[in-house]
Order: structure tokens, then C-alpha cells, then sequence
């Protein structure tokens, strides 16, 4: 190994090398530049223990390959220099593990500062690296993933909140559904999920195959548009679900206990999410201040249209069945759309309908009429958007199925 600081620059082009190694001025006196082609370059990396690299060369399966072999040493500061600003190449090459690029052209002060700036921001990356180590051989992390254990969720979790002060945020807890449960992979979230939070956010694992998210001063919303951009990413693998719910004036304890709670919910009605009962009234309220804006409305538009396909129309459909067995010389009619669902009855002395109407906002409307009937039968019933469960409404149909048939002596 060098006592030098030595500085890499791989390229095919020895002309290029030359006139490039001209331009980069020595930082310190003990700098160095080392040049290599494509094939000894891994030779050089291990003989000289360079801070930086920097591969010149253009977009093809060469250069991706090479990039990806010097990223396998978490140490290093990969620079692209490249001739052309090909945003396609450019963002390949940092998908293959680039740190960041360079144009060839650039003037000798501007590959300075850039080198410059990638020795502090390397010096960084070393000093997580050599901590994230010591937290894996401390148990802390499990070194797979770079994830807290679970063990340490709590700790860590409250640790953030009282060093920032944090009294908003989100808490998710994530698993599998209950069809992807053979082919989940908790590792394959986990890497999903690093990918999709910001650095401020916190993961753990979480009690069992679950993933804990922490989400600071962030709202119902974002929580929503983080989830769905993970499940996004897992469609292709498995499925997954969250419960959510808010973390303000709450412990850890509190806000596991209702995140799994949601969580279990999610799971037990196959919906993507199940909210926990604060964040429940919350919306509600909403609608009651007036204040359901644009955004909100999307939201809500999108929360009925779950709701219809993971809840309503299985009920309705799984009740026809049902209750044409049970319900002699009774026709059971039933269908539903983005605009209302309706569930039908009809024999020869009476003729019934329950149909669930969605306004546009909060809540949906379950109006209950029974043809030649006044009242207590008929009636109008206002259920929030979150407390529209399978149970719920099973219980609903079922009483106005009964009332049908006491409607038909």
C-alpha cells in the first residue's frame, strides 16, 4: 500500500489520461495520480488504495461492468468523466454505483472542487461505514440489510423524537397480505424501502416479518404517497400492507400498539391500509370544518374506490350467494360502480333495494327502502370512508335482508 494519497483515473484512451492527469492539480503535497486501463483496474485499486477514482469512457456494457465491480468496495469515490451530457448515461452510471460525474471539458478549478468536494463527502461515508460496522457487531443492526433490529426499534425511535424535539410524524408498520405470504421476502422490502425514504426518516425491523417506518412532521398524506410508492416497487415480488397512524402525544408503546392494530385490520379485511382510530376522526372532521381541499378529495376519491373493490363488492357478491339458497322465490340483484352500489330484493309482495352512494367527500350514504313502507324500515344511514369494514357492512345487508323478509309476510 502507498503512504500517498493517491487519486485513480481509469480509461482506455492513454492520450486522454495524459492531457486529463495535466489538469488535476495537486491538492496536497503528498497527491497522486495513478493511471490504469479498464482491465488492471481492480489490480490498481487493491496495489494503491486510491481515496478517488475517476473512469473516463462512454455508455456501453464495458463501463457499466466496470463501475459496478469498484462499488463492491464500499470505500471508494467513483467519478464518471464522460464528453457529452447524456442524462441516460449519467443516471445508469449512478445506478451502477457512480457517486457523481464530471465533464472532460471542465476547466482544471472545476475538477479541483469536485474532487474536492467528493474527499469530504467520502471522509463522511467512511465514518458511517466504520459506525454502521460497530452497531452489526453490537447487534444493533442486522448487517444484511443495514437495518436497526428490532430489539433496538424502540430505543432508536425514541432517541430521534426527544434529540429533534418531534411531536408530528407518522409511524407505519408494514407486512405481507395474506396471498403473498409464500413468496415474502422481508429482505427484499427492506432494500425497497431504504430506497424510497428521505435520510430523515427511520426503519427498523419491526415484532415478527413486519418493517417499522418512522416518518417525522410528516401527514396522513405523505404517509399514504410513501407507502404506495413501496408497494409500488414490491408489485413484480409480493404484496404488501400498512397500518398507519400518527405519533403526537404518544410513546412508543402507544404508537406500535395501534400501528399493529391498523396493521392486523389491513390484513384481516385485504385492504392495502387500515388507519389507526385518532387519524380516523381526524378525517372525519374534515368534512365538518369545511376544510376538504383539492388534494384532500383525490385522496378521498381513492380511499372509496379501495374500499369498493376490497370491501363492498366482495360482500355483495359473497351475500347473493349467500342468501339465494336461503331466500326461496326471492330474485337477489346486485352490482356496483364509481357512482353507487346497489344491493336488490325482490318477490312478489315485496320489493326492496339498499344502495350505498358516495357524495364525494368523507362519507358514504346507505339509503334503505322497502316499496310500500314508510318508516322505521326506510331509513338513511351516514357511515365514514375509514369505518367502512367487511363486518360492518355484512352486519347492514343482513339486518336489511331481515327486514325484507319481515316486510314480505
Amino acid at each position: 500500500m502507498s503512504d500517498k494519497n493517491n487519486i485513480l483515473l481509469i480509461s482506455e484512451n492513454e492520450n486522454f489520461s495524459k492531457v486529463l492527469a495535466a489538469k488535476l492539480i495537486f491538492l496536497r503535497q503528498n497527491d497522486n495520480i495513478v493511471l490504469s486501463d479498464y482491465n488492471d483496474a481492480m489490480n490498481s485499486v487493491e496495489l494503491y488504495a486510491p481515496d478517488i477514482v475517476l473512469v473516463y469512457g462512454k455508455a456501453d456494457d464495458e463501463i457499466y461492468n466496470l463501475i459496478s465491480c469498484l462499488r463492491k468496495n464500499k470505500s471508494l469515490c467513483i467519478i464518471l468523466i464522460t464528453d457529452a451530457y447524456d442524462p441516460e448515461f449519467i443516471l445508469s452510471a449512478y445506478d451502477c454505483g457512480a457517486d457523481d460525474f464530471i465533464m472532460s471539458s471542465a476547466d482544471s478549478f472545476e475538477f479541483v472542487l469536485r474532487i474536492v468536494h467528493n474527499v469530504k463527502h467520502n471522509s463522511t461515508k467512511l465514518l458511517y461505514l466504520r459506525s454502521l460496522k460497530v452497531l452489526e457487531q453490537l447487534g444493533a443492526v442486522d448487517e444484511n440489510t443495514g437495518i436497526y433490529n428490532y430489539q433496538h426499534a424502540k430505543q432508536i425511535i425514541e432517541n430521534y423524537i426527544d434529540d429533534n424535539l418531534l411531536d408530528t410524524g407518522c409511524f407505519l408498520a408494514l407486512s405481507s397480505t395474506q396471498e403473498s405470504k409464500t413468496k415474502f421476502d422481508i429482505e427484499k422490502l427492506a432494500i425497497v424501502v431504504k430506497n424510497s425514504i428521505r435520510v430523515d426518516d427511520t426503519v427498523t425491523f419491526g415484532k415478527g416479518a413486519k418493517l417499522y417506518i418512522l416518518l417525522p412532521k410528516a401527514d396522513l398524506n405523505q404517509a399514504l404517497v410513501v407507502f404506495n410508492k413501496i408497494k409500488e416497487s414490491c408489485s413484480g415480488d409480493f404484496g404488501i400492507c400498512a397500518g398507519i397512524t400518527s405519533i403526537a402525544h404518544k410513546n412508543f408503546e402507544e404508537f406500535e400498539h395501534e400501528a399493529l392494530n391498523s396493521l392486523s385490520n389491513a390484513v384481516a379485511t385485504n385492504m392495502d391500509y387500515s388507519f389507526a382510530q385518532d387519524n380516523q376522526e381526524t378525517l372525519d372532521d374534515w368534512l365538518d370544518d369545511g376544510e376538504v381541499s383539492r388534494k384532500g378529495y383525490k385522496f378521498f376519491r381513492q380511499m372509496f374506490n379501495k374500499k369498493l373493490e376490497k370491501v363492498i363488492t366482495p360482500v355483495f357478491y359473497r351475500l347473493q350467494k349467500t342468501y339465494e339458497e336461503k331466500l326461496f322465490d326471492t330474485e337477489i340483484d346486485q352490482y356496483t360502480d364509481e357512482e353507487q352500489c346497489v344491493f336488490k330484493l325482490k318477490n312478489k309482495k315485496q320489493e326492496s333495494t339498499l344502495k350505498i352512494v358516495y357524495p364525494g367527500f368523507t362519507k358514504i350514504i346507505v339509503y334503505i327502502t322497502h316499496e310500500g313502507l314508510d318508516s322505521p324500515e326506510n331509513k338513511d344511514i351516514q357511515i365514514p370512508l375509514t369505518k367502512i369494514t367487511q363486518k360492518e357492512l355484512v352486519k347492514i345487508v343482513e339486518d336489511f335482508i331481515k327486514e325484507f323478509k319481515r316486510a314480505s309476510v
